[in-house]
């Protein structure tokens, strides 16, 4: 802990250095706590499954340096729940990391470069999101251009992913990460319509040296909205094409979704939405494709019901999903909301024991949060 403040009071140090009537360097923090009762959760329990609870926090020292050419941000970050070490621990281990580091270059009004680890979100978190509701949450090695002509966004992003320096070869092997990634996202609101659209193509690793080799997937796609006082509306389809780690198999995924919320009053809103995600068939599948849509980098806790039961660490080359809900959100006060969801859950692909699940969620969140 002592090498993280001298760490922090340096680079403010640095920072204080180089102020100007333009600059402004702020020190903030994050404590976040959390208790957290399971049982059923990720998976439906079985009659003698023990209850589980523990309490889990994150800490955070957020360094932001603004000026009217560059831009650097770094935030340290500690994951850990509490006792999971020794009284009198020497080392901290690997629950300390930087969660970002990166630095933005403004060439001129309309052109800006942003290096080094960041988050990465756009739109609804759909494809893209920080998974800020876990505690470690998630961010990338990466280059983003950011090109803005009157009234458009455009991003040009790119990563590449080493497991060290090294003197010969470039097979890319740790674990849930990527080798590389190229995506074009550009956005225009027109009034009280916001359209984007997205195009990524992301590398993977396959095979082992000296047969290993790299296999692309591209996603294209788009989400459109519009909001007034009393209606909001949602529409997304993203289709998925390319290479799998079989090169006997191609990859072809879609999804599509719809929700619309209306606000009775200020007090009352309804919401009604349905996503349609594609997986494959259990029984009689197709041995030349792979029809599991994947959500790469998405914050999939937002989307298919708060207990996680799909698309949070369990979504490749599944059978999919269609997940019909809706649900009632009264506004208890300006910060607090309560609400119910009911979701209606049924397999895209088919599968070898067919079932539906209907869940009903229930929980408190202060109003903003996601």
């Amino acid at each position: 802990m002592k090498s993280i403040l001298k760490f922090v009071a340096s680079v403010a140090l640095l920072l204080g250095a180089t102020y100007n009537s333009f600059a402004q360097f702020t020190l903030s923090g994050e404590y976040r706590p959390r208790a957290e009762y399971r049982h059923g959760f990720q998976a439906l329990p079985n009659e003698n499954q023990p209850d589980a609870f523990f309490i889990d926090q994150r800490t955070r020292i957020n360094l932001d340096y603004m000026s009217e050419k560059y831009d650097v941000k770094i935030v340290l970050q500690d994951v850990r729940v509490w006792g999971s070490q020794s009284q009198l621990v020497v080392a901290d281990g690997a629950t300390t990391t930087i969660h970002e580091a990166w630095g933005s270059v403004k060439f001129n009004s309309w052109l800006s470069a942003k290096l080094g680890r960041q988050e990465i979100i756009y739109d609804d978190h759909r494809i893209f999101g920080n998974v800020g509701w876990a505690q470690q949450a998630r961010s990338h090695d990466a280059a983003i251009f950011r090109i803005k002509p009157e009234g458009v966004t455009v991003d040009v992003g790119m990563a590449y992913n080493q497991n060290g320096a090294t003197n010969s070869g470039n097979y890319y092997s740790v674990a849930k990460s990527y080798k590389d990634f190229f995506y074009i996202w550009a956005h225009k609101d027109f009034n009280k319509v916001k359209a984007s659209l997205l195009y990524l193509n992301l590398g993977n690793q396959g095979g082992v040296p000296p047969a290993n080799f790299t296999y692309r997937q591209s996603t294209l796609g788009g989400r459109f909205s519009f909001k007034n006082e009393s209606l909001a509306a949602n529409a997304a389809v993203y289709s998925q094409f390319g290479e799998t780690s079989n090169e006997d198999i191609s990859l072809r995924g879609l999804l599509y979704s719809a929700d619309v919320a209306y606000t009775l009053s200020k007090k009352h809103t309804l919401v009604l939405g349905y996503e349609h995600i594609s997986g494959n068939d259990e029984v009689d599948g197709d041995a030349d494709k792979n029809t599991a849509f994947n959500p790469y980098f998405g914050t999939n806790h937002k989307f298919n019901g708060l207990m996680d039961y799909f698309y949070v660490g369990n979504h490749l080359n599944n059978v999919g999903l269609n997940d019909l809900y809706f649900g009632y959100k009264p506004r208890i006060t300006d910060k607090f909301d309560l609400g119910a969801v009911v979701h209606l859950f049924s397999s895209d692909g088919e599968i070898s024991d067919p079932a539906m699940y209907l869940e009903l969620q229930l929980w408190t969140s202060r109003l903003g949060q996601s």
